[in-house]
């Protein structure tokens, strides 16, 4: 039997391993993807780690796979074996609950598919995905360019268009890493007056290269006293990985604006006075299904949007991964499957 190289984690907390396993038929509903790039996440950490409940090992992870469809089991229509394909965070859905099958997977707590957690994903040369959760992929995006925009992008994205922010509205980005540097990208191109937050005067001309209006070092001045001097922002769109640094830039909100918050910290404390007083909010929100990443594809695309990437071979895998996780990356790693 024709045989493939992936990298699994065999264990919580165990090791990368490069091993051969067999290349897996797609059973009823299901897609194999050829991979030509796998982006490298900080939520691949969950895989490592054991982070996330209910994870069976071994397990490869990587959820920003890119590639093409390879073969195509029963019951999926719509396809063809040869056109280019990518598989994001949403593994698919059971399709039972009427939230399912209007694609809020995240409404239901019992059958939540996340690509590399509950099912192998992209850490390899080819996978098994739910067709439901398999998004088309434009020609003009090379595979390492669009791997990120399946997590990264997404996230960033779907949270601005989804943060009731409209055109012309003041619209901060908090935190210029991995995910802020296509938020700031991505407010600019949606309308939206962006003002990029980060620590350090070294970042100011980074970030109007990308597009901001505004820049505000926060280890040099009050961020949300600052975003009240330019009329309170109609969206905070939250990156950072610190909960005080969260709600301190709260204070920094207009009336009915609302704090976005993508990047996961463990406790956010909100000043309910200021939230009741001006109507704001905090609001959660997570990446999003494969319209989402067509979307988000499809609008990076047309309006030049494009991730700041380290590529790396499958072999070294290893090494992504460490220096995804050092924060030193600049500022998405990303995995293609040659050498």
């Amino acid at each position: 039997m024709a045989k493939m190289r992936v990298v699994q984690v065999p264990y919580a907390k165990g090791p990368f391993e490069l091993v051969e396993r067999d290349i897996p038929e797609p059973g009823p509903g299901q897609m194999r993807i050829k991979i030509a790039a796998c982006g490298v996440c900080h939520s691949d950490s969950f895989t490592k780690d054991g982070l996330y409940p209910g994870i069976t090992y071994p397990r490869v992870p990587g959820h920003e796979v890119i590639g093409t469809v390879d073969a195509i089991g029963p019951e999926v229509h719509g396809w063809k074996t040869g056109e280019r394909a990518g598989v994001g965070w949403h593994g698919g859905n059971c399709g039972y609950c009427h939230n399912c099958r209007h694609g809020d997977t995240f409404a239901c707590q019992t059958e939540n598919l996340v690509t590399g957690i509950t099912h192998d994903g992209g850490y390899g040369e080819y996978m098994l995905a739910p067709a439901n959760s398999v998004a088309r992929v434009p020609d003009g995006l090379s595979a390492t360019d669009a791997g990120p925009l399946m997590c990264a992008g997404i996230t960033t994205f779907n949270a601005l268009r989804h943060s009731g922010a409209r055109a012309g509205d003041l619209v901060a980005v908090h935190g210029i890493g991995g995910l802020g540097h296509l938020a700031v990208q991505y407010a600019r191109k949606l309308g939206f007056e962006t003002v990029a937050v980060a620590r350090g005067a070294d970042k100011a001309d980074f970030v109007q290269q990308l597009g901001a209006h505004h820049y505000i070092d926060s280890a040099a001045e009050d961020a949300a006293a600052a975003l009240q001097k330019l009329g309170g922002a109609k969206a905070i769109l939250a990156t950072v990985t610190s909960g005080e640094a969260m709600g301190a830039i709260q204070g920094g909100l207009g009336t009915n604006g609302t704090l976005m918050v993508i990047g996961a910290v463990p406790s956010l404390n909100a000043d309910t006075l200021f939230l009741l007083r001006g109507r704001s909010s905090i609001k959660g929100w997570y990446s999003g299904v494969a319209s989402d990443s067509e979307d988000t594809l499809a609008f990076s695309l047309l309006n030049g949007v494009k991730s700041m990437n380290e590529v790396y071979p499958l072999s070294r895998v290893e090494e992504a991964y460490e220096r995804m996780m050092s924060g030193q990356a600049r500022f998405r790693v990303v995995l293609t499957m040659e050498g």
